[in-house]
C-alpha cells in the first residue's frame, strides 16, 4: 500500500469522525527498514518517521537529515536511561517515557541542555508484565511527577495486546488523557489507526502498510 493511500484513509478517518482533515500526524515507522526505502518515502515528501532503537537512529538518520532538515523524527521504541543524551539529541519528539527513573534522567540532562523533545507517556493499558509502561492505575501520579520535573509532556502513547480489542484500549488512553488535560494520543498503528483516529488519535504510527515488511538486518 502506498503513502498516497494511507494517506487518504486518514483524511477519510479524519473526516468520518467530524475532525479537522490533517489533525493526525502520521509517523511512518522506519526500523529495521533499509535506507533506500526510507529514501523512497522521503523522496514523496513524507517528514515524520519513527524509530524503535536510538542506535538503529543514530546510524541512519544524521546523513538523511543534512539533505531533509525538515525530518521531524519520532523514537517509539524503549529508551534506556544510558541513551538519554543521545536521544535528546536526535529526537523530536520521545513516545516512550515510561518510568521514574527515565523521567528524572530527561528532566536532568534537559536542564543541561537547555532543550527537551516533546514527551509522551507509555501507559500499559493491558497491564502486560513484558510490555514497558505505567499501569493505568498509576498514570495520574506519574503525569503529576512529570510536570513537577517540568518535563513538557504532551500526551500518552499504548501499544494494545495483540489478541485484545484495540478500540478498547484507545478509549482507556483517551479517558486517562482527557482528566489530565492531554491532547495528544499517540496510538493506532498498520492494522488498526482507523479505529484509533476515530477515538481521538493524534499520532498514528504505521510501518509495513508503507513500506512492506521489515527487513531483519543480516547476522
Amino acid at each position: 500500500m502506498s503513502l498516497q493511500e494511507i494517506s487518504a484513509r486518514i483524511t477519510k478517518a479524519e473526516t468520518a469522525s467530524g475532525r479537522d482533515v490533517g489533525a493526525v500526524k502520521l509517523i511512518a515507522v522506519s526500523k529495521v527498514q533499509p535506507n533506500e526505502r526510507v529514501a523512497e518515502v522521503l523522496a514523496l515528501g513524507h517528514r515524520c518517521f519513527g524509530e524503535n532503537r536510538v542506535q538503529e537512529a543514530v546510524g541512519k538518520w544524521p546523513e538523511f537529515k543534512l539533505q531533509y532538515p525538515d525530518v521531524d523524527l519520532h523514537l517509539i521504541g524503549p529508551l534506556q536511561t544510558n541513551k538519554a543524551r543521545q536521544a535528546l539529541e536526535l529526537f523530536s519528539t520521545i513516545h516512550s517515557v515510561d518510568r521514574p527513573k527515565l523521567a528524572s534522567t530527561l528532566a536532568r540532562l534537559a536542564q543541561e541542555v537547555g532543550t527537551c523533545p516533546d514527551l509522551f507517556i507509555q501507559v500499559n493499558t493491558g497491564e502486560e508484565d513484558q510490555k514497558a509502561g505505567i499501569l493505568p492505575t498509576e498514570a495520574d501520579a506519574f503525569i503529576a511527577d512529570c510536570r513537577g520535573l517540568d518535563l513538557p509532556i504532551q500526551g500518552l502513547m499504548c501499544i494494545p495486546p495483540v489478541e485484545e480489542e484495540p478500540s478498547l484500549h484507545f478509549a482507556l488512553l483517551a479517558k486517562i488523557a482527557e482528566r489530565n488535560g492531554l491532547k495528544g494520543l499517540s496510538m493506532g498503528m498498520s492494522s488498526d489507526f482507523e479505529q484509533a483516529i476515530a477515538l481521538g488519535a493524534t499520532h498514528v504510527r504505521v510501518g509495513s502498510a508503507i513500506f512492506g515488511e521489515r527487513v531483519k538486518p543480516e547476522g
